[in-house]
């Protein structure tokens, strides 16, 4: 009743067998794709997905959204629709929703719609508003907004404005 047959191996195919359908692996919805603190990228970026940034790129990054750890770093042009930065850029950031928290240090000028800087967050560039597009007379990060320092009290603050 279940007998093998004498011309089939283990190993060989079954001429009769209809192949496995193949599965696509996708990302579920919502899931970042995840960079380690020890990884290096040389080259650009691209996803329509979310991006979790813990390591290095040396390029430029598009991403619907950009999370970059304390410890990340990035050395090019970032363009999302969310980016929260924590780490280091060197490069221009376009973004609808850009969140500096008080980790970040960024070297290059910042488009966006709207902007939320912590205490402590280091810019060196201009801040542009992408829905007042004035691109001829970006306002300098120092006169666009009063950055306070958290080592500060609130008399030496009193004392420069």
């Amino acid at each position: 009743m279940f007998s093998k047959s004498k011309s089939s191996t283990p190993t060989d195919p079954q001429p009769n067998s209809t192949p496995a359908p193949k599965v696509a692996k996708t990302t579920p919805p919502g899931a970042p794709s995840i960079i380690g603190a020890d990884v290096k990228i040389s080259g650009n970026l691209e996803t329509q997905g979310e991006i979790q940034l813990d390591g290095t790129v040396e390029g430029d990054i598009r991403a619907a959204a950009l999370t970059l750890g304390e410890n990340g770093h990035v050395n090019g042009s970032i363009h999302a629709e969310n980016v929260v930065i924590k780490g280091s850029v060197s490069g221009q950031v376009s973004a609808r929703s850009v969140r500096l928290e008080k980790t970040a240090k960024i070297e290059g000028d910042l488009h966006h719609e709207t902007i939320s800087v912590e205490a402590g967050a280091r810019i060196h560039g201009h801040f542009i508003n992408s829905q007042h597009t004035n691109r001829a007379q970006p306002q300098k990060a120092e006169s666009a907004i009063k950055v306070v320092s958290s080592e500060e009290t609130p008399e030496q603050r009193n004392a420069k404005a």
